[in-house]
């Protein structure tokens, strides 16, 4: 007899995305197809935001906070683009 071989869709299409969140604003900084990418990512991104804290905050700009999620291929926005690795370009949040 043959044996039935379950196929889950979905696990193709599941991503990481590493998140930047700064107050009530969540955006998508990057997306992997791995999680340890994504974690490796997002600590980079911790650093280079350590790193020039006290800059941004004497500029007055916001301070993200990185994290890290699934996501699916569809949940992006149609012309998402990464997030630099401070979450700012031209003194706004992007």
């Amino acid at each position: 007899m043959a044996e039935l071989v379950s196929l889950e869709r979905g696990h193709e299409d599941t991503m990481w995305a590493v998140v930047a969140t700064v107050g009530k604003t969540h955006r998508v900084a990057e997306v992997f197809r791995n999680r340890a990418q994504a974690l490796a990512d997002r600590d980079w991104r911790a650093r280079e935001v350590r790193a020039y804290e006290d800059f941004l905050r004497r500029a007055k700009q916001p301070v993200p906070h990185y994290s890290v999620a699934p996501i699916r291929r569809s949940d992006l926005p149609r012309k998402w683009t990464p997030l630099p690795a401070l979450g700012f370009l031209r003194g706004q949040f992007v």
